[in-house]
């Protein structure tokens, strides 16, 4: 893999690092658990949003993530959408 800019993410060095993680998770799961309680087109706007969020940090992440993260990641963006679309 000559050649390829892969790099380690180093905590604290991004610009999302000011936000404190707890947050961050209560936050995602509000967002997933008031989209799946409250069903129709309000929760699937909810899962959308938070679709959109995964896709913004996935796209932003993606050159520094192997073949498996990548991988990973696009399965639970998949997953979601698959949600979003089912509560509706």
């Amino acid at each position: 893999m000559a050649g390829h800019s892969k790099r380690t993410l180093i905590p604290g060095a991004g610009p999302l690092s000011r936000v404190p993680a707890p947050a961050v998770f209560l936050l995602v799961l509000a967002l997933f658990g008031l989209g799946v309680w409250l069903r129709g087109a309000v929760g699937a706007a909810l899962l959308g949003v938070l679709a959109l969020g995964v896709a913004a940090l996935l796209a932003a992440t993606w050159r520094f993530l192997g073949p498996r993260d990548r991988a990973l990641r696009l399965l639970v963006l998949g997953v979601l959408a698959f949600i979003a679309v089912s509560v509706v």
